[in-house]
């Protein structure tokens, strides 16, 4: 707005405020009752009640998605053209990005292309702004502002209302973002994990797939046949846990099938998928076991990346873990190299494979619990199988990890019988 405009010309004020009113300020931010709210709604309801608190004429919360290092518009008040344009500050420029990298509040008296990034805010005719961080955990979240379409000289007080206001913010954002991860992670993982599993024949197939009650992650199993007729198996645990941890794994599971039917070697799998995963998802680390069994199904080629080998029963012996060579884990090194062990699976036995969420216990060995799952599996129905292992090692307690489990069990025929 040109300087000679009697707006811009104005001498910024300072709106006075009695201790009564700014009582009543402070307590509509921290009314009770907005807990009764759902925590977007909270938001809203937060912005209308600080924009009039502070008679200011807009107010938006920008939230900071961490993977971009960018902060997002996601709620306002008298400024909704921030939300529906998709607005998007880099941290560290213009006005809501100084405030996420200095962590400290800002005061504008200027609102220009030199002051401010976003050229919705000038266009808008805002003339002063403030603006606080958002901090959860000690982490800034995002950035809370409110702008004055008149000069205007925000105070010490006024910033010290807009941080309260802030922090029952940034606890409502943070719940939001749980739900909506937690919500996104579930999907992600129903989607991925098989809805069926295959008819082979010759085989019996169970599984089980429990979604930790902490933080849900990275944990999937996946099996499928190959145009040769053969059964792949593949187990794995994506390090981490919440909705980036689902995605790396979601992408795992995805590139892995594909690279299952270019080579059957288990081990050419394996070093294709770490040469991607280094290449696109550097930093990411996983515990992978890759199977590929036979069409008869009297012998498994698997190999190991930092994952347990399987349980094997055979009928009418204790179950033992299986004598398969391990390699490193995906992601440690590049170009490693992981053994193939060829195990020969007798008419009868049964197979299980299962990620760390059912053996580990804090403060207890991890070879206690294997010899606990060792000793709940026997050459049986896979779904019984599933059935008892679960019962013996999960029981009534809620899982704290997740839990993926699957049994297949070589069916015993009469050429079998007849051999034996």
């Amino acid at each position: 707005m040109p300087a000679t405009d009697p707006v811009s010309a104005a001498d910024p004020v300072t709106i006075p405020v009695t201790a009564e009113a700014r009582l009543r300020d402070i307590q509509s931010v921290t009314d009770a009752a907005l807990s009764r709210l759902d925590d977007r709604d909270l938001l809203s309801e937060l912005l209308v009640r600080i924009r009039g608190a502070l008679q200011a004429d807009t107010a938006a919360a920008l939230l900071l998605d961490s993977s971009s290092g960018q902060l997002i518009a996601t709620a306002a008040a008298g400024l909704e053209e921030e939300v529906r344009q998709g607005v998007r500050i880099p941290v560290g420029h213009g006005f809501a990005g100084r405030i996420a990298a200095e962590h400290r509040p800002v005061i504008l008296d200027r609102v220009d292309h030199t002051t401010v990034l976003n050229p919705i805010l000038w266009a808008k005719g805002i003339q002063s702004m403030v603006g606080v961080p958002m901090v959860a955990g000690g982490r800034v979240t995002g950035v809370l502002h409110v702008g004055s379409l008149t000069p205007r000289r925000f105070t010490a007080d006024d910033v010290e209302l807009l941080q309260l206001a802030a922090d029952r913010a940034a606890a409502a954002v943070q719940s939001m973002t749980a739900q909506a991860d937690r919500a996104a992670v579930a999907a992600l993982q129903r989607s991925l994990v098989p809805s069926a599993l295959p008819a082979v024949a010759g085989a019996e197939l169970a599984a089980r797939y429990i979604p930790g009650s902490g933080a849900v992650g990275g944990d999937w199993y996946d099996v499928f046949t190959l145009p040769s007729g053969e059964l792949c198996v593949t187990v794995g645990d994506v390090a981490g846990s919440g909705l980036p941890a689902a995605v790396i794994m979601g992408r795992m599971r995805s590139s892995l099938r594909s690279y299952a039917l270019e080579t059957t070697d288990p081990a050419e799998v394996l070093s294709r998928l770490d040469r991607k995963m280094q290449h696109f998802e550097p930093g990411a680390l996983a515990t992978v076991l890759y199977a590929v069994i036979a069409p008869g199904l009297e012998r498994m080629h698997v190999a190991l990346a930092g994952h347990f080998p399987p349980v094997i029963a055979r009928p009418g012996r204790p179950a033992e873990l299986a004598g398969v060579r391990t390699g490193l884990m995906i992601g440690v090194a590049p170009d490693a190299q992981r053994p193939v062990t060829t195990v020969p699976i007798p008419p009868g036995a049964l197979l299980c494979f299962f990620t760390d969420g059912l053996v580990e216990r804090p403060g207890e060995l991890i070879d206690d619990g294997l010899a606990r799952l060792r000793r709940a599996v026997t050459a049986q129905f896979p779904g019984t199988a599933c059935a008892a292992v679960m019962g013996a090692l999960v029981g009534s307690e809620p899982a704290r990890d997740d839990i993926a489990l699957l049994m297949i069990r070589r069916q015993v025929t009469g050429d079998d019988d007849a051999h034996a």
